[in-house]
């Protein structure tokens, strides 16, 4: 089993306003049975910003509203579901590239909160491009395109990333690209 994960932070289209960060506010997870070579989980958890606010432009992007984060849970706590209902400690997992791993990194050494993952991660797109022998490292839906695969749902939602980067994977998987999630 593999977590993939993706997540969507506060953003804004020039500079963060005075005293604001990025922080996460949405984290999509899929399940992925490798050895069945199938999708078995596809989850979503909104999170409450505490230092930031959702722009415009943000909620332009990934269709994410301040009411709608507001009502999310807190970013400890999503750490802890992560954990508890997911294995997110013990699981490998998967990200399109290192900003979800680092933005994980980042914001749990600003709140205090104990970082949710193991060491086993793998970083999917360079694994993708390495095995399409591209030189430059493409963004997810362009990875899609090149896959000939269709992009499910909207592009800039955690969940639905999560599920298009799993569809990635599984295809990588099977042409034995894919390799087996070690400790960094």
């Amino acid at each position: 089993m593999l977590n993939v994960i993706d997540v969507e932070a506060t953003c804004w289209e020039g500079e963060p306003p005075p005293g604001a960060v990025s922080e996460i506010i949405e984290i999509g997870l899929t399940v992925v049975d490798l050895g069945r070579g199938e999708r078995v989980g596809r989850h979503r958890v909104v999170v409450r910003p505490e230092r930031s606010a959702v722009s415009s432009f943000c909620t332009e992007l990934t269709g994410l509203s301040q009411a709608e984060v507001t009502s999310g849970v807190s970013f400890a706590e999503a750490c802890r579901l992560l954990a508890s209902e997911h294995q997110a400690g013990v699981r490998p997992w998967a990200s399109w590239g290192d900003y979800d791993r680092h933005q994980f990194t980042r914001q749990c050494q600003t709140t205090g909160t104990a970082y949710p993952f193991g060491r086993r991660h793998a970083n999917a797109k360079v694994v993708f491009t390495e095995a399409h022998g591209l030189r430059k490292r493409p963004g997810m839906a362009r990875a899609l395109t090149i896959a000939g695969l269709p992009l499910e749902g909207r592009h800039h939602c955690g969940a639905d990333d999560a599920w298009n980067i799993a569809g990635l994977i599984l295809d990588l998987a099977a042409r034995d690209a894919w390799p087996e999630v070690t400790a960094r």
